[in-house]
């Protein structure tokens, strides 16, 4: 595991979204018929489900953003109402997409990756994203953290299929660290109600070559991520690399999750970094 502390600078994903994306077209193609058929950690969700999902989200992305493609107007009042659209949209994709034969899915899913890599790796890392990260308290994004949050996305959902048919993980430093760091991106937003003294620090470690070390500071009356913790610590939780994702995305049930987890200092601060679930949904 890097001994440096994550968190604070661009999240630089959109090669990464190709790559990850090509190892998922190679698991579909290795599937046998009964393990499309296999239950997720997704309890609604069998493998099926979760291949129509990635295909009708690449679509849906492909033709919103790229082709800025709309049918329908949604009035966004909250924070809940995106909750409620992004459910609504999921379930639909999900319907029609896993009436697919695997073949047809497949060479789908192959052209729209191919195609949504290429969109990615042209926009300008720097300009405004078409939609803020929401789960991260953001109504406007740049570009390269709504990659990331795609590249969360691509990955963790593949990662589900890996865990349901028992086939090897992506946990690679190149491809998982990102995903770690762009989920943790979620604390300040997370800890925004909760009081503390300035200078407060709280240090969450993702154990494991794939992990690393975020520190969660209070500062002038908000919380940041920083690069160092520059004062003593007040909570440290350290969370396996393996059961990290599931945490951050509904995968894994909190006292299965608690038992698994280090937790040091203030139990009030240390304790909220179960909270964080970096999906919409």
């Amino acid at each position: 595991m890097s001994s440096e502390s994550s968190g604070t600078g661009p999240i630089l994903g959109a090669h990464l979204l190709r790559k990850v994306d090509e190892k998922l077209i190679e698991l579909l193609r290795s599937l046998s018929p009964s393990e499309w058929e296999a239950q997720t950690v997704a309890p609604r969700w069998q493998v099926r489900d979760v291949a129509a999902h990635l295909l009708d989200t690449v679509l849906r992305k492909l033709s919103l953003v790229r082709d800025s493609w709309y049918v329908e107007n949604v009035n966004i009042q909250s924070p809940q109402d995106v909750v409620t659209l992004v459910n609504r949209l999921n379930e639909e994709g999900v319907t029609v997409y896993r009436r697919l034969s695997p073949s047809v899915l497949i060479d789908m899913m192959k052209l729209a990756c191919e195609q949504s890599a290429s969109f990615h790796e042209s926009l300008d890392l720097f300009a405004e994203a078409a939609f803020g990260v929401s789960w991260a308290g953001e109504e406007r994004s740049l570009n390269w953290f709504d990659t990331a949050r795609e590249l969360t996305e691509r990955w963790h959902h593949q990662q589900q299929i890996r865990v349901a048919t028992d086939r090897p993980g992506i946990m690679t430093r190149e491809l998982y660290h990102p995903v770690l760091d762009c989920f943790l991106r979620g604390l300040p937003h997370l800890y925004r109600d909760t009081e503390a003294p300035s200078g407060t620090v709280l240090l969450v470690e993702i154990s494991g070559e794939c992990g690393g070390k975020w520190f969660l500071s209070r500062n002038n009356g908000k919380w940041e991520l920083v690069k160092e913790a520059g004062a003593e610590l007040a909570a440290r939780v350290t969370i396996p690399q393996e059961i990290a994702w599931r945490v951050f995305t509904k995968g894994i049930d909190r006292d299965s999750a608690r038992a698994q987890i280090k937790f040091e200092g203030d139990p009030h601060l240390a304790n909220r970094v179960l909270d964080l679930t970096a999906i919409v949904g």
